[in-house]
């Protein structure tokens, strides 16, 4: 096809409706990864039950919204601080014994999602589950020919505060001071006074609290069910993996590529263009495997 014609049958509306939907798929999938980017990059630990955290901050909504009555809005913290317990839990009654342990931390991560999903399926049973929300986020915006659902919008302006309140956690209060010493040298940190324990505990619940939220967003887009984390958690991982582990790196990765994403599914469609994309993953990682910022000092 020439130059001019090819052009000349190229739609420009659609093309920006697919970068600001490009946008939309970006925040879902830094969502998603928020809380394994805080697990993996503090204590490098490889939580392979980050998908089924998230599930379970679905089913927390579902379960607040229909047994006691709670708004969406009110849900969504709220699944913040139930999955935050479970993963203050877990940590402390499993993850703190296998910190050291990097193999045995993946398998048994991966032993407590089936736990968990297989629980979920005993309690709710296996048939979807549905989260409301107020009327007026199931509409659309429709500014010129750009139109795009109001709750994306919501999860959008949700994802940006999460990022920032992460950025002034760790980069502008004590503790932030100290889990960055942990991560760069934890016997130094400990001669300093620092619980490195204590640090691990909180960063994993929060982590575990992120993936809550992200569960009780995902909820509405999508049908509630006990499998429904495991397709976020391969790209949360791989938001992660290509950022290298920080947050920084995570919010590009993510924006990268979700929009990579929706202009590949414009010209071809949504299941080609996450082959192309993972390919694309494979061949950065190939070529840059620390991602696209390394930690500042490694990780002792």
């Amino acid at each position: 096809m020439a130059v001019g014609s090819f052009f000349g049958s190229f739609d420009w509306n659609a093309f920006i409706n697919a970068l600001i939907l490009g946008v939309s798929i970006a925040s879902i999938w830094l969502i998603a990864a928020l809380g394994l980017t805080i697990i993996y990059g503090t204590a490098g630990v490889i939580n392979m039950a980050h998908g089924e955290f998230i599930m379970l901050g679905a089913y927390s909504s579902y379960m607040l919204q229909n047994y006691f009555g709670l708004p969406f809005f009110l849900c969504v913290p709220a699944a913040f601080v139930i999955v935050a317990l479970v993963g203050l839990i877990l940590e402390r009654g499993l993850i703190r014994y296998l910190y050291k342990r990097p193999l045995d931390t993946l398998l048994a991560t991966f032993g407590v999602s089936l736990v968990l999903m297989q629980g979920v399926r005993l309690i709710f049973g296996s048939d979807p589950k549905y989260l409301a929300v107020p009327p007026i986020f199931t509409s659309n915006f429709q500014l010129g020919f750009v139109n795009i659902s109001a709750f994306r919008v919501i999860v959008l302006g949700i994802t940006i505060a999460l990022v920032v309140a992460l950025w002034a956690l760790f980069y502008r209060t004590r503790f932030g001071v100290q889990v960055r010493a942990v991560m760069q040298d934890k016997e130094m940190a400990a001669s300093f006074g620092i619980n490195s324990d204590r640090v691990y505990m909180l960063t994993f619940a929060i982590g575990a609290g992120l993936a809550g939220i992200a569960g009780s967003l995902f909820g509405v887009l999508n049908i509630v069910l006990p499998t429904m984390g495991t397709g976020y958690v391969v790209q949360a991982f791989l938001v992660v993996v290509v950022g290298g582990g920080t947050l920084a790196g995570s919010v590009i990765a993510g924006g990268a590529t979700g929009e990579l994403q929706s202009i590949f599914a414009y010209f071809t469609n949504d299941t080609f263009a996450r082959f192309v994309l993972y390919v694309l993953i494979v061949v950065f990682l190939r070529i840059r495997p620390q991602g696209l910022f390394a930690p500042s000092a490694k990780r002792r």
